[in-house]
C-alpha cells in the first residue's frame, strides 16, 4: 500500500535517474527464476548516492513513525535491506538488527543478528518486494523469537497479485514508498518510455511467469 502518492512518484523518478530501476521492454532481462522481464530493480544502488540515499532514509523513517509510532527495533532483511534499514534506524535513533535467509552454519548459528528481546516491537525494512516469500520468512524468524512485528516498509514493490495474497495470508501489513503503478505513471509522464512500451510493461505485470517479448519482424 502506498501512503503518499507524491513520495511514490518522486521515489520512482529517483530510482530511474540512478538506474536502480531499468526498463527495457524490447531487450528483457532474465531473472534468477527464469522469468523474462522488461524491468530490473536493484535498490542497493541507492546507497552509492548520498542525496537520494538521504531522501529514501528520511521518507521511510517518517512513514515508520506515521504508521507505527516508534517501534523498539528496526529490522533489515539480508542482504539488500541491511544498509537502508540501518540508515532508517539511525535516523530514528533506534536499535537495528538484521535477519539472515538462513541460520549461520558456524559460531552461534544466528538467524537474527543483533540484540532483540522477547516482546519487543519491530518494523521490518525491505528494499524490494516481488513474491514476498523471502521477506515473510524474515517475519517468521522474528515471530519465532517472540517479537511483535508491527509491519513492513519497503522501497519498491512490483505489486504482483501473488505477493498481495502472501502478505494477506501471513497477516503482515505492507507499505512501500513506491510501486509498479507509480513507476509506469512517472516513466510515461517524463517520456522515459513511450505508450506502446507502457502497455508492454503493464501486460508483463499481469502474467510475469508466462510473458514473452514481442519480436519485431
Amino acid at each position: 500500500m502506498i501512503l503518499d502518492k507524491e513520495t511514490a512518484k518522486k521515489t520512482a523518478e529517483l530510482l530511474l535517474q540512478i538506474n536502480a530501476i531499468k526498463l527495457k521492454p524490447q531487450e528483457p532481462f532474465t531473472w534468477a527464476s527464469g522469468w523474462k522481464s522488461p524491468i530490473y530493480c536493484d535498490n542497493r544502488i541507492v546507497l552509492s548516492f548520498p542525496t537520494i540515499r538521504n531522501f529514501i532514509r528520511e521518507h521511510m523513517a517518517r512513514q515508520v513513525e506515521e504508521l507505527y509510532g516508534k517501534p523498539d527495533v528496526i529490522a533489515g532483511v539480508a542482504t539488500g535491506a541491511i544498509g537502508i534499514g540501518m540508515l532508517v534506524a539511525d535516523y530514528l535513533n533506534l536499535p537495528f538488527i538484521y535477519i539472515r535467509p538462513e541460520a549461520k552454519k558456524h559460531g552461534r548459528q544466528n538467524k537474527i543478528e543483533g540484540q532483540l528481546e522477547e516482546g519487543q516491537t519491530v518494523v521490518v525494512i525491505e528494499d524490494l518486494i516481488s513474491t514476498g516469500m523471502s521477506s515473510l520468512k524474515a517475519v517468521d524468524a522474528l515471530h519465532e523469537a517472540n517479537a511483535n512485528v508491527k509491519g513492513m516498509l519497503a522501497i519498491f514493490s512490483y505489486g504482483f497479485d501473488v505477493s498481495k495474497e502472501n502478505f494477506k495470508s501471513a497477516s503482515v501489513e505492507l507499505h512501500t514508498l513506491s510501486d509498479y503503478e507509480h513507476l509506469i505513471e512517472q516513466a510515461s509522464q517524463t517520456n522515459y518510455i513511450y505508450q506502446d512500451q507502457a502497455e508492454t510493461l503493464q501486460n508483463w505485470r499481469k502474467d510475469p511467469s508466462n510473458w514473452a517479448p514481442i519480436v519485431s519482424k
